[in-house]
């Protein structure tokens, strides 16, 4: 079994990805300064981990947490669309310098397997939907601060390959598509909605309510649900070719209106859709091909029907936990 070093190992994904590898009987250590993570979500294996509390950004923090390890899945990165217009320069600082820190202790600690989380986010808006790997990265607007976080995660996956052929035995990159579940954070659509809802349904005791949104709701995507993320890159890992990139996903592509109403129905209400203005930069579809990663074995088990409901329970219930406006 492998010594493995989970970076941004008490966030949504990162932690989920942790349990899987103590599962499995890996010796896991986590690095993570909380800012993002919480660690609520590593609980049920505190005692199976070794902690390191610390910022991705300091380089002597990173080359302590990699000494004697065998394997790193850098994950560390700062997410959730709110924070891509409020806060670019800080999604840009903790990207790149996290990237490069990690790279750099790689090297020095001798460690030669690396897994690197990406995102969808690297295409903005494809050419072609379903999106292959083959797609070609872009930033179509540098003014745009949205893209600090796909350019940021195109910048890590350029130094993951480079460095990758002359210092590494093994990188695999993975690229998550809408990836959710309990707990996931409050920045992104699905608690967003959840809780919009909740709210408007306290002020609206009858009728349709009525519910806000960006665009018209015909903005599509495809929800893949934790669970089925940790299955993709634990297939990618075992299977995986070195320097490979996969999508890790479902086809099921579903239009954001539809994703709040599934929500409103699940709590047994029905919505009208208010349309608002959209920030720029958004994509009007996305949906991977996830043959490549399927061609290893990969198969989402996971729908949004048996998926979303637990999840908007979750935000229901913990409505307490999200950040103070």
């Amino acid at each position: 079994m492998a010594r493995i070093l989970v970076t941004g190992g008490s966030g949504f994904i990162g932690s989920a990805l942790v349990k899987a590898l103590v599962k499995a009987g890996h010796a896991v250590r986590v690095l993570d300064d909380n800012s993002r993570g919480a660690p609520r979500r590593l609980v049920d294996v505190a005692k199976d981990i070794e902690f390191i509390g610390g910022d991705i950004r300091d380089a002597a923090t990173v080359h302590g947490a990699m000494s004697g390890v065998d394997e790193v899945h850098h994950l560390a990165f700062v997410n959730g669309t709110e924070f891509f217009y409020s806060a670019p320069e800080l999604v840009l600082d903790v990207g790149v310098k996290g990237m490069v820190n990690v790279i750099d202790a790689c090297r020095a600690a001798n460690v030669r397997r690396l897994v690197l989380a990406s995102s969808s986010e690297v295409y903005q808006t494809p050419p072609q939907v379903p999106t292959d790997e083959s797609a070609p990265l872009v930033v179509p607007d540098p003014t745009n601060p949205r893209y600090s976080y796909g350019g940021g995660k195109i910048i890590s996956e350029l130094m993951a390959i480079n460095y990758g052929r002359k210092f590494f035995d093994r990188v695999m990159i993975f690229r998550p598509h809408n990836v959710y579940g309990p707990d996931m954070g409050f920045e992104h659509v699905i608690p967003q909605f959840a809780l919009r809802l909740k709210r408007t349904a306290a002020k609206h005791k009858t009728g349709r309510l009525p519910f806000e949104i960006q665009g018209e709701g015909r903005q599509t995507r495809s929800f893949c649900h934790v669970d089925d993320l940790v299955r993709g890159v634990l297939v990618m890992r075992d299977k995986g070719e070195h320097l490979g990139i996969y999508h890790v996903g479902t086809t099921e592509e579903v239009a954001i209106g539809d994703v709040a109403r599934l929500i409103a129905a699940h709590a047994g209400h029905e919505i009208e859709l208010v349309s608002r203005p959209a920030p720029a930069g958004g994509t009007e579809r996305r949906c991977p091909d996830i043959r490549k990663l399927a061609g290893l074995g990969y198969a989402p088990q996971v729908p949004l029907a048996a998926g979303l409901p637990p999840t908007v329970d979750w935000y229901f219930a913990n409505e307490s936990l999200a950040p103070k406006a």
